[in-house]
């Protein structure tokens, strides 16, 4: 499953990050591939909004459907 089907309040891992390019940046933010995020939001036709730690990350639509993760956590 890719992290743009997942549905709001729903908890997923982090399987696995499209390119070296996007691990860089996704690490910056604490999010790395086994963690553990939960679906703040899903805005239809936009971002997918993710928290971790008390922090909200927005992922545009097209990157979120490149990332892989493992539903219902």
């Amino acid at each position: 499953m890719t992290l743009d089907r997942i549905k709001r309040g729903q908890r997923c891992r982090i399987l696995s990050l499209p390119s070296e390019s996007i691990r860089a940046q996704a690490l910056r933010f604490g999010i790395a591939e086994g963690e553990i995020v939960t679906c703040s939001e899903v805005i239809p036709g936009g971002p997918v909004i993710i928290s971790k730690n008390h922090q909200e990350i927005a992922i545009g639509r097209g990157l979120a459907r490149q990332i892989e993760v493992e539903g219902s956590i």
